[in-house]
């Protein structure tokens, strides 16, 4: 119909996320509104596996833990890639071929930088 701007096929999904959200926010205020509060000093320590904490709670970490899971997460990505590529590979042709073949150039050249940069190294 002209002048109507909201396709009707999206309405089922607008009114799952307003059921969504009331339902979420329903079970916060009324477990908000039933739990018990008992605070006590065990209860508001912070857990540290059943032992008493020790120490300053904020400790500085090498930037080398932080470099470690960024590569991590960039080979990672190249895994859950490679997958899916791997299944349809028969379906998809050359060039899809051509692109992986770029796709993992471009990694190995990054896998040899940080090689090379000793980021692998924990020292």
């Amino acid at each position: 119909m002209p002048g109507t701007y909201l396709p009707e096929s999206y309405l089922p999904i607008f009114i799952f996320i307003i059921i969504a959200t009331l339902f979420g926010l329903g079970a916060l205020l009324i477990g908000e509104i039933v739990r018990l509060r008992r605070p006590y000093h065990e209860k508001l320590m912070p857990y540290e596996s059943g032992i008493d904490p020790v120490g300053e709670p904020r400790v500085r970490f090498s930037i080398r833990f932080y470099v470690i899971a960024m590569l991590f997460v960039v080979f990672d990505v190249e895994a859950i890639f490679l997958y899916p590529w791997a299944v349809v590979f028969d379906k998809i042709g050359l060039y899809a071929f051509v692109e992986m073949v770029i796709f993992i150039i471009i990694l190995f050249v990054g896998y040899i930088y940080a090689w090379k940069k000793d980021a692998f190294q924990w020292e």
